[in-house]
């Protein structure tokens, strides 16, 4: 009996991910790719009902490990796939039709390891993930080249010879936070490049809860620490960052610091407020007002941002005594 070999392995980590892997699922079944693929789901300890749901899609490769992070859970399904090719995508993103056949339209260039692609929009009635995700297009529209230096772990694929000659992702990245930057870094170090579909595009659940919103970000100031000490070239920004990103941790920090002074009398808390807290709010709100070009959304990320901002410095300074000390 002759069995089709799979061409493309899609690769999909979940955790407690009832509310949304079913729309991820129903959108790789209809995808528009003539190449055979196969689709595993990794189960990184859910205890919800994420494994009924993936079990009633026949398509899918349901497949349970112990609870141990997003990057584990590729590498677990990188480790039982067929495919030549390694696409990923997230337990809250919806793939469009044409996917995955955009994501291997560049692979005949020999020099491409990888291929990545966008973001869309699945949850545009919140405001907050509206606006996370204008800037993530903003600077997926202004910033990142053609062939940029990293690439998000929600939205791209590999050739599987690279993605094991790396070793894979990096599993000591406990939580969804710096193990993509890491992969990225690794792989154009060795030699291969990356290219950016921006046609490829997956729709992701933005976050809709400001609170939520920080925790994430004073995640990703953490796991930034030990990613700038494996990569310590990559401190002056990549492809998706700008000098604005650089700056703001010192300025949050600048900010935090004042605001302790004048709480002990060394400084008037009206200069601090003046000379910095102002400054910064409408720096911040400057720029969320061209990411998002609507007014009254603009102002509200903007207060978004200063907040996140100081999210990321403690995120950060707390990095550097978990990883340094």
């Amino acid at each position: 009996m002759f069995i089709t070999p799979i061409t493309i392995s899609v690769i999909i980590p979940a955790y407690n991910a009832s509310a949304t892997i079913g729309r991820t699922l129903e959108a790789l079944s209809r995808q528009k790719c003539n190449q055979p693929f196969e689709v595993i789901v990794v189960d990184d300890g859910s205890c919800d009902n994420t494994a009924d749901i993936v079990c009633s899609f026949a398509a899918a490769r349901y497949v349970r490990q112990d609870n141990a992070g997003p990057a584990c859970a590729r590498n677990h399904g990188a480790n039982l796939a067929r495919g030549k090719f390694l696409a990923f995508t997230d337990s809250d993103c919806i793939p469009h039709e044409d996917w995955i056949s955009r994501l291997m339209e560049t692979f005949g260039q020999q020099e491409i390891g990888v291929v990545c692609g966008s973001y869309g929009i699945a949850n545009p009635k919140y405001w907050l993930a509206r606006c996370v995700y204008k800037e993530i297009l903003w600077r997926h529209t202004r910033l990142m080249p053609d062939y940029p230096n990293a690439f998000g772990s929600y939205n791209f694929c590999v050739r599987k010879e690279v993605f094991d000659a790396i070793g894979g992702f990096n599993s000591a990245y406990r939580h969804a936070s710096g193990e993509d930057n890491d992969l990225s870094y690794k792989i154009t170090q060795s030699g291969w490049r990356i290219y950016f579909q921006r046609k490829a595009l997956v729709d992701h659940y933005h976050t809709v809860k400001v609170v939520k919103y920080l925790k994430e970000q004073f995640r990703h100031g953490f796991w930034r620490v030990k990613m700038y000490m494996d990569h310590p070239r990559m401190m002056s920004g990549d492809g998706y960052t700008f000098w604005k990103d650089i700056i703001e941790m010192p300025l949050a920090g600048g900010l935090f610091l004042g605001l302790a002074l004048s709480a002990f009398h060394y400084i008037r808390l009206v200069e601090v407020v003046y000379l910095i807290l102002v400054p910064f709010l409408f720096f911040e709100i400057y720029y969320a007002l061209i990411m998002t070009r609507c007014f009254f959304e603009g102002i509200l990320f903007g207060f978004v941002l200063l907040f996140r901002a100081f999210a990321r410095m403690i995120g950060f300074s707390t990095g550097i005594v978990a990883f340094l000390f």
